[in-house]
């Protein structure tokens, strides 16, 4: 793998910083609790009031504490396996570490944009930089002409490419069904708060749809970089399902309303990208450098 020292250093700061931001997150409980306030649009605020997202609403301070746990209990280890094993040269590695990175680099970037500001935000800043250029890195190191003929002929593809498809117009109609109102209406999108944007909605629709459209396509038609960014795609949705399920479940706890569709979606997705996962983790050839 090219740049072998160079990630391993960019990996080891991620490792650092995100294990510190997460346990400060999921432990830090100094302030009086929940408390309402009234937003400058004239919207009752639940704020959660308590540790380090003590000025986020009730619902994203769930979100955040979920999402820690799981970057703590699934991210941190996959993470370091993957790069052991990619520092192996490791195909499976190789891939699962550049999903996994994808993984960190989206999460910290919705801590910068959304998540209030907190003392943890130069920390999130310096993991959005290293999980990026480690990120880039080693898509560079790829050889992609090769790639290919290093998955079984046998791989679905055509499961694996329908599904991104499929999983690229659901979520586009769903966060569509929020935004298209608030063009025709003038209202304020629903579940918005005290916040200034749709920063989820904006990273999914301006980079998950696409990729994951492109990647299926490219996919189906057997196209090198279509292994590739399937790869990314897959290994990145593994993690960022299981992060979005724990969010389900903590706002549960936490007593916030939640639409059916996102409830059902996300949990389902999730099991059906592990799955994707595992048959394109089987179908990679035993031993190859790409």
């Amino acid at each position: 793998m090219k740049y072998k020292r160079t990630i391993s250093l960019l990996i080891g700061c991620i490792i650092i910083l995100s294990v510190f931001a997460s346990l400060v997150g999921i432990f830090s409980n100094a302030g009086s609790g929940v408390r309402q306030i009234e937003s400058f649009r004239g919207e009752t605020i639940k704020i959660y009031g308590k540790g380090l997202y003590s000025n986020d609403s009730v619902a994203v301070a769930a979100q955040g504490i979920a999402q820690d746990i799981i970057t703590v209990a699934l991210g941190i280890p996959l993470i370091i396996v993957s790069l052991y094993r990619a520092l192996k040269d490791s195909l499976r590695g190789r891939l699962l570490l550049t999903g996994t990175l994808g993984y960190f680099l989206y999460t910290y970037i919705s801590y910068v944009f959304l998540w209030m500001y907190n003392p943890m935000f130069i920390v999130y800043v310096m993991l959005i930089s290293a999980s990026f250029f480690a990120f880039t890195l080693l898509m560079m190191s790829f050889d992609i002409k090769n790639l290919s003929s290093l998955f079984n002929k046998k791989l679905p593809v055509k499961f694996l490419g329908g599904f991104q498809i499929f999983f690229a117009a659901a979520l586009w109609l769903l966060w569509m069904g929020k935004i298209i109102p608030t063009i025709t209406n003038g209202a304020v999108p629903v579940g918005l708060e005290h916040y200034t944007t749709l920063v989820i909605q904006g990273l999914d629709l301006g980079f998950i749809v696409p990729i994951a459209l492109l990647s299926g396509v490219l996919l189906i038609k057997r196209k090198p970089f279509g292994y590739l960014l399937s790869s990314v795609i897959i290994m990145k949705g593994f993690t960022m399902g299981a992060a979005l399920t724990a969010m389900i479940i903590s706002q549960y706890i936490a007593g916030v309303s939640m639409g059916i569709i996102e409830i059902i979606m996300f949990p389902m997705f999730s099991l059906v990208i592990f799955y994707c996962m595992i048959l394109l983790l089987k179908n990679i050839n035993g031993k190859g450098y790409a």
